[in-house]
């Protein structure tokens, strides 16, 4: 198996570990992350002074010589399947694709198939330098199986550190449409006395809570306001559906992103996604809101009605500022067109 030596120098004022202190030093260029490179220290792979280091807690002096071997990508188990992918962007370093709803990510023991994943073994083909030491998508961010939109993945190491970076610093332009129970106004005091809710200028509904796993449902997410972990986001009104109003359209975009973080919000703020299985997506509408088609429309509507439109981020590689937009898919669109009819 091929491999390729990194070498540097432990710069001033070094952090008190190894570990640490490489992580700092190492070039960019080599896009090393502080996951590959702690791997490396446990598999020998990294050399002090041409002495293998054994502890990544042991200090190391300014001027040391490090050498790091990185054994060229192994091929991944994941199979590549001939999946139709729409690619809304590619280069040598990342892919940008418009998922569908119904589509999981990544493979897991409830879907060992199927997923995007799959898909872009085989749609990259050997164009996968690897990444992590083996040769398969780098995914740095996730949407739910059931909603649509865009994602980014990396196709190398250099890719995946600094998207990584990006999502980690919030840095990442993400907006959503939805389609919520309700309307979700400034002018509606019930929401003012909803915990973790507040209004921007603009009409925009602020939700600041923390998120965590459910303590009974493993497969929810629960709003809390201490422990966990926090989570922002922005709503803004786009349209209103039925007299009375009984359906809004809403532009959400995060400020973090959290597992379900749309979703559990909107649902904490009473404003719960149309078709939604896990967070209250079916309820029962004012009689003559709506017409008799567009009821039956938001009652068959079969997945949480949430699609990610707008992705925004700096290429890791080349420093451009790249924007994609995503057209609202068929489903939520006719759905659009009977709430508007």
């Amino acid at each position: 198996m091929s491999s390729t030596s990194v070498s540097f120098v432990i710069a001033a004022d070094p952090p008190p570990r190894l570990d640490k202190a490489i992580a700092r030093d190492v070039p960019e260029a080599a896009a090393l992350s502080r996951t590959r490179l702690a791997r490396l220290l446990a598999d020998g792979a990294v050399t002090v002074d041409g002495v293998v280091a054994e502890d990544p807690k042991a200090r190391v002096r300014e001027g040391a010589v490090i050498d790091v071997l990185v054994e060229a990508a192994v091929e991944s188990h994941i199979a590549p399947e001939d999946i139709p992918l729409d690619v809304v962007f590619e280069d040598s370093d990342l892919i940008v694709a418009n998922k569908p709803a119904g589509m999981v990510v990544h493979p897991a023991p409830g879907s060992p198939s199927g997923t995007l994943v799959n898909a872009l073994m085989h749609h990259c083909g050997d164009d996968l330098s690897g990444v992590g030491g083996m040769k398969r998508p780098g995914i740095v961010h996730r949407i739910d199986k059931d909603t649509s939109g865009l994602l980014v993945v990396a196709k190398t190491d250099a890719a995946h550190h600094g998207l990584a970076a990006q999502f980690a610093a919030h840095t990442v332009e993400r907006y959503y449409r939805a389609l919520v129970y309700g309307v979700p106004d400034a002018n509606d005091p019930r929401l003012r006395g909803v915990k973790g809710t507040s209004f921007e200028p603009g009409n925009v509904l602020k939700l600041t809570t923390q998120l965590a796993r459910h303590k009974t449902d493993r497969q929810r997410q629960a709003v809390l306001f201490q422990g966990g972990r926090h989570a922002v986001t922005r709503a803004r009104l786009v349209a209103r559906y039925g007299t009375p109003e009984v359906i809004a359209q809403v532009e959400c975009w995060l400020e973090t992103g959290r597992t379900h973080q749309i979703r559990v919000h909107m649902a904490h703020a009473g404003h719960g996604l149309v078709g939604d299985p896990v967070y209250g997506g079916r309820r029962k509408l004012a009689k003559g809101a709506l017409s008799d088609a567009a009821t039956a429309a938001v009652q068959a509507f079969s997945r949480q009605a949430l699609h990610a439109a707008v992705l925004g981020f700096v290429h890791p590689v080349s420093g451009e500022m790249l924007r994609f937009e995503a057209p609202i898919p068929e489903d939520l669109a006719d759905l659009i067109a009977a709430l508007t009819n």
